[in-house]
């Protein structure tokens, strides 16, 4: 493998994955374009969408578990809707990581596209004195995370994804659950996601070594500055940063697939 491409996967994964542990996602939201599109214009090489969904869910499973180990004290962590997400999550990755390989690219550019689009919306929903809430006196419906966690893991293990880009708005939205418990908690449940989207990959045989070890070497290194960084940020700054990232990739994405 050329050294340009290898400095530049290797770039991607690093800012993919800082961004990714400031905001609690897993990074496939922002490294899923950025491996699709960056090389391929700087001319140092090229990935299928199916190459690049199996990277980016290696990536995701280190990024996050990184993520989660810098957030385990400070009580930002909640168990139970970790327990309830994280099941049904799990279980849709699995099915979506191995229905994959039936699909053709554009099917899965598509499958992100639309993603993206629904995060983008949601992010933009006026979320109303959530962080208010004292986090001893959280509360969720539970059928309603156990849903959307399951619809969730279905899309994200087609395209290699946590889901975090996805989750993150559901639990402000809908759940309202407040933002740093949201951040912390949503990276756990990426993390048991993507279990089921990197097993997919596997079985299908869409994940590049070299490509793949390269950006895990940048996770472990950028993640945790990433959430460490998180922790001091604005609320109001992390939510905004979060919006526009995901504008800005789905807009990227629509505009190649039309």
């Amino acid at each position: 493998m050329d050294i340009t491409l290898i400095i530049t996967i290797f770039v991607i994964g690093f800012v993919g994955s800082f961004i990714s542990g400031m905001l609690g996602i897993g990074g496939a939201i922002i490294n899923y374009p950025m491996l699709l599109y960056i090389p391929v214009m700087l001319g140092v090489g090229h990935f299928t969408a199916h190459e690049v969904s199996g990277i980016t869910a290696i990536q995701v499973f280190f990024a996050t578990l990184s993520g989660v180990l810098a957030y385990r004290k400070g009580g930002f962590l909640n168990k139970t809707l970790i327990i309830y997400m994280g099941i049904r999550i799990l279980i849709g990755s699995l099915i979506g990581g191995f229905s994959s390989s039936h699909m053709p690219e554009s099917g899965i550019n598509i499958v992100y596209g639309i993603l993206a689009l629904i995060a983008v919306i949601m992010m933009f929903v006026p979320k109303k004195g959530i962080d208010n809430v004292h986090f001893e006196q959280v509360n969720f419906n539970k059928l309603s995370a156990s849903l959307f966690a399951f619809l969730v893991g279905i899309g994200a293990g087609i395209v290699g994804a946590g889901g975090a880009f996805l989750l993150v708005p559901i639990m402000l939205v809908v759940l309202k659950i407040p933002i740093r418990m949201t951040i912390a908690s949503s990276l756990a449940i990426t993390l048991i996601s993507s279990i089921g989207a990197v097993s997919g990959k596997i079985v299908t045989g869409h994940i590049p070594i070299l490509p793949a070890f390269i950006m895990v070497v940048a996770s472990l290194i950028a993640s945790p500055v990433g959430a460490n960084m998180g922790k001091k940020m604005n609320t109001k700054v992390l939510q905004g940063t979060m919006g526009l990232l995901i504008l800005a990739t789905a807009l990227k994405t629509w505009l190649s697939i039309l």
